[in-house]
């Protein structure tokens, strides 16, 4: 990630916020200030040089979000959470 522009990562973040924003008030019941906070706790702003910046990046919005709703492991218990929806994915 690192060879990312400030205006990329930047852009990137604010998508993957908006995103589990998204899914933490359709799925997590959250209003949308609340879920603003979560998305923002969850992808805080990373300085260009911190290590590993952007690794959370490596899975999509959803995985975090459903990860904070259900737990680690919400797959075993969700199985049909594993996907994203149809409404997640006609968010681009």
């Amino acid at each position: 990630m690192a060879d990312w522009s400030e205006d990329e990562y930047v852009e990137c973040l604010r998508d993957e916020r908006r995103r589990f924003g998204w899914v933490m008030q359709h799925y997590g019941d959250l209003d949308a200030i609340q879920a603003e906070i979560a998305a923002k706790k969850r992808y805080p702003f990373e300085a260009s040089d911190a290590p590993y910046r952007g690794l959370i990046f490596h899975d999509e919005a959803w995985h975090w979000a459903m990860r904070a709703i259900h737990g680690d492991e919400y797959w075993l218990s969700h199985p049909h959470l594993v996907k994203p929806s149809a409404e997640y994915e006609a968010l681009d």
